[in-house]
């Protein structure tokens, strides 16, 4: 109870969040789906542009374009090669090095929601779903192992987080994913088992990756959007790394 009591801003903004989410998945409406995303796509989009300190105007122009053509365009996670190239070219035309770092949030965070919405568009909402224990149960698995028996620093780029707990979260996703992914009968038990697996692992770096942006920027949070969580890309971090995985390995096996 202690622990409830001692982060109730942290878990009445978490089920709020979650209820919300399960809103959405049950609706499972394609616009409502672009929108919802897109909203956490902006939001996150901004909090990368402080985090890399890039005060321009003309990113968001090209975010914004992006995620209007992903609605309508059949393969969204092509747009990041699209603007990695309009940005290539624009930088060797100019020749000015201060555009260099344009190209740093549409790395991180837009491509990984370019993907996360073609997991959505290519296969559906069970498998955004599954995507979700997986990233979930990383995290969940992670802390309670680590809080437990966690002794071996994993990275000096996160103190906090443990060998023992990394190897706990994605025991824990990998198990809980495969048993989700067979039962749903989406594909079979190895395929969940390659998928699962590469997903979690996926997830602990992309966790560890939002760390190091902070670290580098010299703030704790990404943002203030969720009282207790903080940013947008402090809660969907996982997630970013995890569905570009997801999806190749998808299409890979």
């Amino acid at each position: 109870m202690k622990f409830i009591t001692e982060n109730k801003e942290r878990w009445i903004t978490g089920l709020l969040l979650l209820a919300v989410v399960v809103a959405v998945g049950v609706i499972d409406n394609y616009t409502l789906m672009w929108a919802f995303l897109g909203l956490f796509y902006f939001v996150g989009f901004s909090e990368a542009m402080k985090l890399y300190d890039i005060q321009r105007k003309a990113p968001y122009y090209y975010a914004t374009a992006i995620w209007v053509v992903a609605y309508f365009y059949p393969n969204p996670d092509d747009l990041f090669f699209v603007i990695a190239i309009f940005l290539g070219g624009k930088l060797a035309y100019t020749k000015k090095h201060i555009k260099r770092k344009l190209i740093l949030p549409f790395l991180y965070p837009v491509s990984g929601f370019l993907y996360i919405f073609m997991l959505y568009r290519e296969y559906g909402i069970e498998w955004m779903f599954w995507l979700l224990v997986i990233v979930a149960m990383s995290d969940v698995g992670a802390f309670f192992v680590g809080k437990t028996i966690g002794k071996t620093p994993f990275s000096p780029t996160s103190p906090n987080k443990t060998l023992e707990g990394v190897a706990g979260g994605v025991f824990f996703a990998t198990i809980f994913g495969t048993y989700l992914a067979y039962s749903m009968d989406l594909v079979s038990i190895s395929v969940a088992i390659i998928v699962s697996l590469l997903t979690s692992v996926a997830s602990i770096f992309g966790d560890l990756f939002e760390s190091y942006l902070k670290r580098e920027a010299g703030v704790k949070d990404s943002g203030t959007l969720l009282p207790g969580h903080g940013g947008v890309l402090d809660r969907v971090d996982g997630y970013l790394f995890g569905a570009i995985i997801m999806v190749i390995t998808l299409r890979a096996i």
